[in-house]
C-alpha cells in the first residue's frame, strides 16, 4: 500500500502531465472552492461507457504500463 504522500505525488504529477502545471492547480483550486460529494461524482463517472469498454480500457492501461516497466 502506497502512503499519502506518494500518493499526494503521484496525484499531482499526474494531474500536472495531463493538463499541464497552471491548469492542474487550477482544478486543484476548483475542488477545493466547491462543495464536492465523491459519492455522488463516483456514481455518474461510467454513467455512458460500458463495463466491456471499462475493462478494455484498464487492460490497454495495465499492458501499457507494463511495457514501461520493462
Amino acid at each position: 500500500m502506497r502512503t499519502d504522500t506518494i500518493i499526494r505525488t503521484e496525484g499531482m504529477n499526474t494531474l500536472i502531465k495531463n493538463l499541464g502545471l497552471v491548469e492542474a492547480e487550477k482544478f486543484i483550486m476548483l475542488i477545493q472552492n466547491e462543495p464536492f460529494d465523491y459519492t455522488k461524482w463516483q456514481e455518474n463517472l461510467f454513467e455512458d461507457i460500458t463495463i466491456d469498454e471499462i475493462f478494455n480500457k484498464a487492460s490497454e492501461l495495465r499492458l501499457s504500463q507494463n511495457i514501461k516497466e520493462q
